[in-house]
């Protein structure tokens, strides 16, 4: 529950606060004693007692029509008979309301935000695996692939970094359910959309930088996407960072401005890998030991000790750390199922052209036979992916190609193949059907010596066609049932 009055005050010092309309008259200061016992931007879900969000380009007046709610905030004056809270930003707004409406979950949680182009995920399940050895499974967690509010049961995500109003409502939950930590995913698209506007982490970590998500329904240049996910910086009490990462400098010199503790892995920091095997890895520095994960590749090792680094600081010691990231499992990462003639088939979310590159590369290593790629691209965003895409499969002419259809949304599948496939100077096959491009790729593999690569979709059970998500069997169960 929260006042009208409350609501005012956190509006005024957060210097986002203009007027309050009641019957076409404006008013800066309200003697109403009015509670709201709900917060929505879904006027499909309001009653009389519901704070409405009025928020979006897409926002009509029409939707304000039928609502029965006592005021709604809003960056407009929809000149509706509802009473008006008017802001200069509605999402500043949403976000620093909700905080005080759960009664700032955040500050009953040690909180761990990850950033970064690629790994994200498996650095958030590493996290919570170690995480969960300190503190008997008391861990929370909002990933891309999926959000647990109790530590055990899992349900699929539908935004890396929910809204506000429903991130808040997340960690309000996950207090309840006696949760002591949170591991969460922080997207560029967080900080731009102000999803995470005024909240802070106790520990927070930056994996990697690579060009993605530039489009014009994401980020419009790479300075943008950058800057909205260097803004994290401002916001941990302990900060790590890949030392290799592009613009590190930056993350070097904001961190050292703003006096935030930090560590720093990879070459040139005293944290690095001295020694790795095929699913393990050696360290020295400040965690120094041999490690045991179930991932191959040397970027899923640079992802456990940068979780290693973080944990430690919420106290993980070295035999949590090692426990942890010997037992993590990461859904869509990495996915290994062996057929029946020893054809190996790997499953991974890879979806831009650093981490198909990074798949490719490790899987080339262990198989010096036939390879089959199956890749499609996201329609309406991420447009970027495609020139990169089509620059991996030149770069690597083992691979045998079959691109077909990932979430291509208003565009055609076909329309986005072609796009890949002209950044291709060798011939790529194209099977619009997702599951069939599957059982083509797996009935052209015949020992041990070859593989499949099934990219993108990950452990995502839908496609998504015209902004609606329409089933899909998955990657997995449609590889299982033709192995």
């Amino acid at each position: 529950m929260i006042s009208l009055q409350q609501i005012i005050k956190i509006l005024k010092q957060d210097a986002n606060f203009r007027e309050i309309i009641v019957n076409d008259e404006y008013y800066y200061n309200s003697s109403q004693q009015l509670f709201f016992d709900a917060l929505s931007y879904d006027s499909r879900k309001t009653d009389e007692k519901t704070l409405f969000f009025a928020k979006g380009i897409h926002f009509k007046r029409a939707y304000l029509a039928d609502l029965n709610v006592p005021f709604y905030l809003s960056e407009v004056d929809y000149e509706v008979t509802i009473p008006a809270l008017i802001v200069n930003d509605v999402k500043r707004a949403m976000s620093l309301i909700a905080q005080a409406f759960y009664d700032y979950p955040q500050k009953k949680l040690k909180t761990l935000a990850i950033t970064g182009t690629k790994g994200k995920t498996t650095s958030a399940y590493f996290a919570k695996a170690i995480l969960d050895e300190m503190n008997s499974g008391k861990t929370a967690l909002l990933s891309t692939a999926e959000t647990t509010l109790d530590g055990k049961t899992f349900f699929k995500s539908e935004l890396t970094t929910p809204e506000s109003l429903d991130l808040m409502k997340m960690m309000a939950t996950a207090v309840e359910n006696g949760m002591t930590h949170l591991v969460m995913e922080v997207s560029s698209q967080a900080y731009k959309t102000k999803r995470v506007y005024g909240l802070d982490f106790d520990v927070a970590g930056f994996t990697n930088f690579f060009a993605d998500h530039i489009g014009k329904n994401e980020h419009p240049t790479m300075e943008d996407y950058f800057y909205c996910k260097s803004q994290l910086v401002e916001h941990a009490a302990y900060f790590v960072a890949n030392h290799e990462m592009h613009h590190f400098n930056l993350i070097e010199q904001k961190l050292e401005d703003l006096g935030v503790p930090c560590d720093f892995y990879g070459e040139g920091s005293i944290n690095v890998i001295t020694d790795s095997e095929q699913f393990g890895f050696v360290s020295s520095g400040k965690i120094a030991g041999a490690f045991k994960i179930r991932l191959l590749g040397r970027f899923n090792q640079e992802n456990a000790l940068a979780t290693a680094l973080m944990t430690s600081h919420l106290g993980a010691r070295l035999e949590h750390i090692q426990k942890g990231l010997q037992k993590a499992i990461v859904p869509g990462r990495m996915e290994l199922l062996t057929a029946k003639n020893g054809a190996h088939l790997y499953i991974d979310y890879a979806h831009n052209g650093i981490s198909l590159e990074n798949l490719v590369s490790v899987v080339e290593n262990h198989h010096p036979g036939k390879i089959m790629l199956i890749l499609g691209a996201t329609g309406n965003k991420g447009e970027s992916r495609r020139k990169d895409f089509g620059d991996v499969i030149e770069n690597h002419p083992r691979l045998d190609v079959i691109l077909t259809t990932d979430d291509a949304n208003r565009e055609s599948p076909k329309a986005i193949a072609t796009e890949i496939s002209s950044y291709v100077t060798r011939k790529v096959d194209f099977i619009e059907d997702r599951e069939k491009a599957i059982k083509s790729a797996i009935s052209q593999v015949s020992n041990a010596n070859d593989a499949v690569i099934i990219a993108g979709k990950g452990t995502d059970k839908f496609q998504l066609y015209h902004d609606e998500r329409v089933f899909y069997i998955g990657d997995t169960a449609a590889a299982s049932k033709y192995l």
